[in-house]
């Protein structure tokens, strides 16, 4: 897994950085087109982030007995993204739970992809981190009341979109040239 990921390191970059735009356009975004704006952009985000994902499984099914999960993680993002797009109608209660659904799943299989990790590298926390990041911006979506539900979404969606990024870029950076570390054999002296 940790030679995929670091040979691949900048498609993790790109997904911070995807993340990191998604955040910024959202504190944006004019409050009057918020919902329009944030289903489209969530929905083109979902796609793009879980179809990074679902490359990055098939890229490291060969090395890895668990690419399933990040296979997964791609396919409920492309699913969630689908749903976004392709139903901009939904209410903002509607958005409200699929957004929040999609962060609880994705970070429950960061957690797991982490924890897998930490068998080949020190420094898996970040990718662990994400999705309790996920997890948390999923269930502050659901518990908290509907009528502050758009603006609360819009901010809580932004700033957990921001530090998802920011950490999802901090690993990518961790794990580039890490399986050219971990495979030059160590010199011994005498």
């Amino acid at each position: 897994m940790l030679s995929v990921m670091s040979q691949y390191w900048w498609v993790l970059a790109l997904r911070g950085a995807l993340a990191i735009i998604f955040g910024i356009l959202l504190l944006v975004v004019p409050a009057d087109v918020a919902i329009t704006t944030l289903v489209l952009i969530f929905g083109a985000y979902a796609i793009v982030d879980g179809i990074f994902a679902i490359f990055t499984a098939f890229r490291d099914r060969t090395t890895n007995t668990s690419w399933w999960v990040i296979l997964l993680e791609g396919i409920v993002g492309v699913i969630a993204g689908l749903i976004a797009i392709f139903l901009p109608g939904i209410t903002a209660l509607a958005l409200l739970y699929v957004v929040a659904a999609w962060a609880i799943v994705t970070g429950v299989f960061q957690i797991m992809a982490a924890i897998r990790l930490r068998k080949e590298i020190e420094g898996e926390l970040f990718l662990g981190l994400s999705g309790l990041a996920s997890i948390i911006f999923g269930i502050l979506l659901i518990v908290l009341p509907a009528p502050a539900g758009l603006l609360t979404l819009l901010w809580l969606a932004a700033i957990y979109s921001i530090i998802f990024g920011v950490i999802m870029v901090i690993l990518a950076f961790r794990v580039r040239g890490m399986d050219d570390v971990s495979t030059t054999p160590i010199a011994h002296s005498p």
